[in-house]
């Protein structure tokens, strides 16, 4: 996904093996990654994106600057509950959450992996169509009443 404050900067999905860059957005509050090939445009993860960094990652919060010791991490998202505060998030091997707009601007990532997607079967889409037409023929009860 991509953060709030970048609703209105141009974006689209990750795709495995994209070269990707974190950037601070112009005209937003936030960072976020980059293609290397389309500085502009957001590129958007999912949560269980796995990435791989060129060096080890380093953070900032303007005052202090650390660095992680880790060049891989996973896309989460964090917070969701809350609105106007970041949610894009990676998380390290060591269980460390990081907030990806605290990324040092210029660090290179390969997207390694998108996380796998449910799989349904014929067989459960037709149980699940089966059972919505299912429940529309059950009465209502007013537990009210009792």
């Amino acid at each position: 996904m991509c953060d709030y404050s970048l609703h209105l900067v141009a974006s689209r999905p990750a795709r495995v093996g994209d070269k990707l860059i974190s950037t601070r957005f112009p005209e937003t509050i936030t960072r976020g990654f980059a293609s290397v090939a389309e500085l502009n445009v957001a590129v958007c993860l999912l949560p269980g994106t796995e990435l791989a960094f060129e060096k080890n990652v380093q953070c900032e919060t303007g005052i202090l600057s650390w660095r992680l010791g880790h060049t891989v991490a996973v896309f989460r998202q964090i917070n969701k509950r809350q609105s106007n505060v970041h949610h894009d998030a990676l998380e390290f091997p060591d269980g460390r959450i990081v907030l990806l707009t605290h990324l040092c601007e210029g660090q290179r990532a390969t997207v390694l992996q998108l996380p796998a997607l449910p799989r349904v079967t014929t067989d459960d889409a037709q149980w699940h169509d089966s059972f919505a037409e299912f429940e529309t023929f059950l009465p209502r009860i007013d537990l009210a009443r009792y």
